[in-house]
């Protein structure tokens, strides 16, 4: 296990053109399951690629167990990579590729079927050792990857969007194969994807990046239920979080709010004191609304018309056009919901479980 810190890490490519990676400062702990997770381009290969020794680094440390490896090669950094192309020998055994790097730095014969042995058993490869890559599924040829990683022992996985070239149904299993593989080895794994899914099932603390930048690292559902700003906001979620144009109105008893044509009063949310007048964004969960009215407080009740239904089986996708605002409003509702297109319902906002952002798109905390 490895503690792998990066202090202010950054890559520039051009002169001239903003950094592929900027500042990024990270720790990641011993045995820790770490995501790098945003859209393409917001830095999160780049960052893993410069971990890799695969990047040189512009500025910025990066440390492994305390030492200093930006000038290490990356042959001598201890740390294995898995890519999104497998990036097998084709032309090898399942076997010989897993066999293939522990060959190269002379290890025992002995070991080498040791470890090729040991690992295959863990990776159901045992019976697949003579095949050649073009023979193997798409998931049976990511599981070789794995091991080819796995067998050498490293202080350090690398995963970099591994799953991205596989069905839907071989991502989820072979997701939870890389969970189970966590928890055995207990191993220090940074794991590079754009799907938020992955993040939040695997990850025991994500890293959310944008535009070379990290935006806000934390567990999974410690940052879906508290984004630090609308691009977190909207990127967690699936529909993600609703985020609408609101106006301070009054400060009395609650924070009071007009959204398009509505009026009501957030309860509990004594700091900061904001003017009447402050355009803010509320945000609100697809979840976190219901289709039919609930009295209380802790709800604002909200006319609409419903524009699209998708149901789910389990559950039910509506949007719905309230009056006064330009953006459709999504809700996530129960299996067998009594509506259609076309037709009118009362939406309930559960209060409590608003969000508030100021212009710049930082969350205002809620006093509590």
């Amino acid at each position: 296990m490895a503690v792998v810190t990066l202090d202010r890490l950054t890559k520039i490519y051009d002169r001239g053109h903003a950094p592929a990676a900027d500042a990024v400062s990270l720790e990641v702990r011993h045995g820790e399951f770490m995501v790098l997770l945003g859209p393409s381009g917001c830095g999160k290969t780049t960052t893993l690629r410069m971990i890799a020794g695969l990047e040189s680094i512009s500025s910025g440390t990066l440390s492994i167990d305390g030492r200093l490896v930006n000038q290490v090669p990356a042959k001598d950094r201890d740390i294995a990579m898995v890519f999104q192309s497998y990036a097998l020998y084709p032309h090898m055994s399942v076997e010989d590729n897993l066999a293939f790097g522990l060959r190269r730095r002379s290890v025992p014969r002995a070991e080498i079927e040791r470890r090729v042995k040991t690992v295959a058993g863990t990776l159901g490869l045992s019976g697949l050792l003579d095949r050649k890559p073009h023979s193997l599924s798409g998931g049976q040829r990511q599981r070789v990857a794995l091991g080819r990683a796995i067998v050498r022992d490293p202080k350090v996985f690398l995963f970099d969007e591994p799953l991205s070239n596989l069905d839907a149904a071989l991502r989820v299993s072979t997701r939870g194969e890389i969970g189970k593989l966590h928890r055995r080895l207990g191993a220090t794994m940074i794991y590079v994807t754009h799907d938020q899914v992955e993040a939040m099932t695997l990850g025991q603390r994500i890293c959310i990046m944008n535009g070379g930048k990290v935006v806000q690292v934390g567990p999974p559902l410690e940052v879906y239920k508290r984004p630090a700003n609308t691009f977190v906001a909207a990127f967690l979620g699936n529909p993600p979080m609703n985020l609408l144009p609101a106006t301070v109105t009054g400060d009395s008893g609650g924070l009071a709010l007009k959204l398009g044509e509505v009026t009501f009063v957030l309860p509990a949310w004594g700091a900061p004191r904001l003017p009447a007048g402050t355009a803010l964004t509320l945000g609100i969960r697809p979840e976190s609304i219901a289709e039919h009215p609930r009295h209380g407080a802790a709800f604002a009740s909200v006319e609409a018309e419903v524009v699209q239904v998708e149901p789910l089986g389990a559950e039910t996708i509506i949007a719905t056009r309230l009056a006064g605002i330009e953006h459709d409003v999504m809700a996530r509702i129960g299996a067998d919901p009594d509506v259609e297109v076309g037709s009118k319902c009362t939406l309930s906002f559960d209060l409590a479980a608003a969000h508030l952002f100021d212009a710049s798109g930082a969350a205002i905390a809620r006093e509590t």
